[in-house]
């Protein structure tokens, strides 16, 4: 294929050389038709990426509209509708889409799934994407359509121009490693999720950058891997501490791996936090629940899903050349001290 001239646009004549296919059919593919063979959906949205084609915002029609022609549904996308954090993001969602007048479909992205034609074919107002890997062909497809787009916390880094809203998860991870060495604590471990994840990755850099600085280079910091889940978060502080059995602090980048932590701790027959001290990061209603209730850093999960809403609204009402929502809006993170952090022990 030629190189394109630069300062143009990618047009689907571009998309459709690269894809082997018709013009006709790269728009069916994003207008989400569905007599369009799997394979050759998923070539038109492999060259939809490789050429960087957008259409412009306000080129879509309309489904379902209320009286003034505007659409009445927006589609919010998760990988999972499982666990207290997504429950309250979707709370957030709801809440604020029921105050526009707007009803909310929600969408389950699994991974090799036609999930993307499903919404494009719903022509809603716009789509909410949390958990989600934004770099994937699927979304591409919707960034390619026009679709307003608004992600949460997104996992890796998303497209220039995408807006998205998030959690300063930086000075969360900060806050907890002050909150610890104030305690004494400079053996400490870190229970993180998955590496490629922004969020972990901020977290852990927060918390490590903070007791660097704090401690200038005496405290220790390790760090392994419990993917977000309560079972690999167990086995992961085992290997922590049977790698480093002095740690007297854990930070878990969730509250749902602070779980497993508590778990592998009770199983070593190590008290919290007599023996150990623990940390989170959501502030779930788990963390007040368990004994001892878990010092954690609270981010607003319900308020991330209303602001969320109404930055895709903003999106949805933007004509060509007006002022946009800002690419990126991040909310605070505030830490909230209850029993499972303590004096650092001498054992």
């Amino acid at each position: 294929m030629p190189p394109r001239p630069a300062g143009t646009r990618p047009t689907l004549s571009l998309v459709a050389e690269a894809a082997g296919t018709s013009v006709p059919t790269v728009s069916k593919v994003l207008r989400g038709g569905t007599d369009v063979s799997a394979e050759t959906r998923a070539r038109v949205m492999e060259a939809v990426r490789a050429v960087g084609y957008t259409r412009r915002a306000g080129g879509r029609s309309e489904g379902v509209r209320d009286e003034k022609g505007r659409s009445q549904v927006l589609d919010l996308v998760v990988t999972h509708f499982e666990g207290s954090w997504a429950n309250l993001l979707i709370a957030g969602v709801g809440r604020e889409a029921a105050a526009a007048g707007l009803d909310v479909v929600l969408t389950l992205a699994e991974p090799h799934g036609d999930w993307v034609s499903r919404v494009l074919r719903r022509r809603a107002l716009g789509v909410v994407g949390t958990l989600v890997d934004p770099a994937s062909p699927q979304f591409g497809a919707l960034f390619a359509a026009g679709v307003p787009v608004v992600l949460i916390d997104p996992m890796t880094t998303p497209p220039a121009g995408v807006t998205s809203v998030g959690v300063a998860n930086w000075e969360g991870g900060r806050m907890a490693a002050e909150h610890l060495l104030s305690l004494g604590h400079e053996r400490l471990g870190v229970v993180a999720g998955h590496a490629r994840h922004l969020f972990s990755r901020a977290r852990v850099d927060g918390f490590r950058g903070a007791a660097d600085t704090e401690t200038g280079g005496r405290a220790t910091v390790t760090v392994t891997h419990g993917g977000w889940n309560r079972a690999k978060a167990a086995a992961a502080t085992h290997t922590l501490l049977d790698e480093h059995p002095g740690i007297t602090a854990v930070f878990a980048c969730a509250d749902s791996m602070a779980l497993g932590v508590y778990d592998a701790l009770g199983e070593r027959g190590l008290r919290v936090p007599d023996d150990v001290s623990v940390i989170g990061f959501d502030d779930l209603p788990e963390a007040q629940y368990i004994t001892p209730g878990l010092t954690t850093v609270r981010q607003p999960s319900t308020e991330l899903g209303a602001a969320a809403v109404k930055l895709l609204l903003d999106l949805s009402r933007g004509e060509d050349g007006a002022a946009r929502p800002p690419a990126r809006m991040k909310l605070a993170t505030e830490l909230v001290v209850r029993a499972s952090t303590g004096p650092v022990s001498q054992r």
